[in-house]
């Protein structure tokens, strides 16, 4: 058992960085038309905008979340007088509600994907497929924070800590995959399912985030010209 928890939370995750990574270069180098969201809002718009905005608004502000509050040292949380409790609820209420507009939004997306006679004629295995393992990670992330809950309430945040610990272990290159296994199961299981979507990405549409435009805010003034001029004073 601790050769299986030392390999998920030792190694696993530089594989996952290594396939997300390297896999992605490969997909932009060699199937770039392939490089895209592939959107089905075409096929129906029904409710589309909705849905497509409550997911991707969760989910954004999800993986934002998560970066920040395993990521950050704990001498921000004390620079802003934030105890570990304290950040804590932060996370499972910030959590939460993110989860929850995520889940309503990627349920009714997934609904579209199976029960839509046009856009599962244009839907690839993998859209389906993808779409539902973010989901079930996400169940399994609003899970936790049932368990989270239990923990706050005994005035306990020794969890969050220890997988914020492990968190920075990897990143640091000095993986501590022992702090993971004394945690819930149901911990553990979410860190599986979340590290797999990095193998998944390079192979599904999730590689379109890639693209997203962080130049268009700083891009210069167009000008436009009309084809013929206008007469004076109009």
């Amino acid at each position: 058992m601790n050769n299986l928890n030392n390999f998920i939370f030792g190694v696993y995750p530089y594989i996952a960085l290594s396939i997300f990574f390297i896999g992605s270069w490969m997909r932009f180098d060699r199937e770039q038309y392939t490089w895209k969201a592939d959107s089905s809002q075409l096929m129906s718009g029904k409710g589309m905008v909705l849905a497509s905005n409550l997911f991707h608004i969760g989910i954004i502000g999800i993986f934002f979340g998560h970066l920040v509050g395993l990521l950050a040292p704990y001498a921000l949380w004390e620079a802003v007088e934030l105890s570990m409790l304290g950040k804590q609820y932060i996370a499972m209420y910030g959590g939460g509600i993110l989860g929850l507009l995520c889940l309503i939004g990627g349920s009714y997306l997934l609904y579209r994907r199976l029960f839509n006679p046009r856009v599962r004629a244009t839907s690839r295995t993998s859209d389906t497929f993808i779409l539902i393992w973010l989901l079930l990670t996400l169940l399994l992330g609003l899970s936790t924070t049932v368990v989270s809950a239990g923990h706050v309430a005994h005035g306990d945040a020794e969890v969050m800590m220890t997988l914020a610990s492990w968190a920075k272990s990897i990143v640091l290159f000095s993986p501590q995959p022992e702090l993971v296994a004394g945690t819930e199961a149901i911990f553990r299981w979410h860190l599986v399912f979340g590290m797999t979507i990095f193998v998944l990405f390079p192979f599904t549409r999730l590689v379109h985030i890639w693209s997203f435009p962080f130049g268009y805010v700083m891009r210069a003034y167009q000008i436009v010209r009309t084809k013929h001029r206008q007469p004076a004073g109009n």
